[in-house]
């Protein structure tokens, strides 16, 4: 077995574990927040996007690693 495939596996399954669970929680306080206080739900969705793309780069850094491994 190439030990180079198991290195981009493990790059990419551990590089994106906690992002997947950083947008996940992201989401669920984001909805918590907007079932307490609906009128604020424009200014929760911004923020709510960004914290989500920034936590998505994270994934995206290690997917970029894994390619060039």
């Amino acid at each position: 077995m190439d030990l180079t495939m198991l290195a981009k596996a493990l790059a990419i399954g551990l590089g994106s574990i906690a992002p997947g669970l950083a947008i996940g929680k992201i989401g669920a306080q984001a909805m918590a927040a907007i079932g307490r206080n609906p009128e604020a739900a424009g200014k929760i969705l911004v923020p709510m996007l960004l914290a989500s793309a920034f936590a998505e780069a994270i994934a995206i850094y290690a997917l970029v690693i894994a390619f060039s491994i």
